[in-house]
């Protein structure tokens, strides 16, 4: 670096120091803001006394207890969001007039910066044009064009999806860390309540998992069909792994995890195929008793607690995954091979995937309709996994057993 640029970069860090009322903008799910969440507490951490305001989709505002490094999560339809235009649509409300409103409130609020936080997909112009009209003088984001007067901060984007891209977490630090903001801690963020904790123990024991009890979740949803494993044969997987873990050294059954398969809104369907696939694997009478749980939770804090009392998640590469992350459990990915940059950050995991040709293909359904990054995964593998991921609970296995879960390739 020549001198010419080191002092330009320690004038744009000097200026972003100032900044005291910080606009915070990503508008994805759920899993691409907790993946945000160490760039979030880079930005706190050197902006101790700035107030940050986090815009996002509003079913993001359910964040706002377990996400202490923001001051306030604000709702905003996006039209140029698929979920903010179709929520948009469905309201059908004048055209303009919710993006006039938040230009509006920005201005009045007096931001002095913002972070536009995007996939490389994404353009980071409609946001940027919005913080433009808001007269918010400092704007940082990632650009593929020349973004000219709309950021005051142009950070090239050279991620293309592939092999060897960045991780969206390290795209967001890197993001702000050509401002100066960083972390000592990179870890996914997310504060579990202690009253979603007393409210899922309850759940749990009321469900018949004694206080003590060991229990695996699984999780069949995902938002895109194309990221779901099928649901039955994660209820196999379930069965295969309940069975080695009725095991213990001497061939004795002793208090094996319990499985909690659980699923969000509209996924009821799903999760009845996995309990139906469970109930119907050949188990033994001693383990058959109470393999199959699925307590009542309201909301993502107490997913999220559900999450970090587990040993272990199963799950698709969605917002579970990213929760399970955020607290610490290790998890079993079963990851459809749409785009590579969303595996889990910094947590004990077992990435499960076939290589395809058609990779990358970044889309809902699968185009091929064979769905082969997935289907090709057998519930040996999955139930592998699993085991290799819970030592403790896998001191010997009888010879007998062994070929019902294969071994991990």
């Amino acid at each position: 670096m020549t001198v010419a640029a080191t002092d330009a970069q320690a004038e744009r860090v000097a200026r972003w120091r100032q900044a005291r009322r910080v606009l915070l903008i990503r508008l994805d799910n759920l899993g691409d803001v907790l993946m945000t969440t160490p760039a979030l507490a880079a930005v706190r951490e050197s902006l101790p006394e700035a107030q940050l305001t986090l815009l996002a989709a509003p079913s993001m505002r359910a964040l706002t207890p377990h996400l202490p490094e923001v001051d306030r999560i604000v709702g905003f339809h996006a039209p140029w969001m698929k979920a903010g235009a179709a929520a948009l649509a469905a309201d059908d409300p004048p055209l303009g007039r919710d993006e006039r409103q938040a230009v509006a409130q920005w201005a009045d609020e007096g931001y002095d910066a913002a972070i536009i936080f995007t996939v490389c997909t994404q353009s980071v112009f409609p946001a940027a044009t919005m913080c433009r009209l808001a007269g918010i003088p400092r704007v940082l984001g990632h650009a593929r064009e020349r973004a000219y007067g709309l950021l005051s901060d142009e950070i090239p984007d050279r991620d293309e999806v592939g092999d060897g891209m960045r991780h969206e977490v390290r795209r967001q630090l890197d993001l702000v860390g050509a401002v100066g903001l960083r972390t000592r801690d990179e870890r996914l963020r997310f504060r579990v309540l202690e009253s979603d904790r007393d409210a899922v123990r309850q759940s749990l024991v009321a469900a018949g998992v004694g206080p003590r009890q060991p229990f695996v979740i699984v999780h069949p949803g995902a938002s895109a069909p194309s990221r779901r494993y099928p649901a039955g044969r994660l209820g196999e997987s379930a069965g295969l792994l309940r069975q080695a873990t009725a095991w213990r050294a001497g061939g004795a059954a002793e208090d094996p995890p319990a499985i909690v398969v659980c699923g969000g809104p509209g996924e009821e369907s799903l999760v009845q195929e996995t309990v139906q696939a469970l109930a119907a694997a050949d188990l033994p009478a001693s383990v058959a008793q109470g393999r199959v749980l699925s307590p009542r939770l309201s909301g993502i804090g107490e997913l999220a607690a559900l999450i970090a009392e587990a040993d272990l998640l199963i799950g698709n590469n969605s917002g579970p995954v990213h929760l399970a992350a955020a607290v610490g459990t290790p998890v079993v990915d079963l990851y459809a091979l749409t785009n590579p940059q969303h595996t889990p950050w910094q947590v004990p995991s077992r990435v499960l995937f076939r290589d395809v040709p058609c990779r990358f293909c970044q889309k809902s359904l699968c185009p091929e309709g064979h769905h082969r990054c997935l289907s090709g995964v057998s519930p040996r593998e999955v139930a592998a996994a699993a085991i290799a991921l819970m030592p403790a609970r896998f001191p010997a296995m009888p010879e007998a057993l062994q070929p019902a879960v294969g071994v991990a390739a």
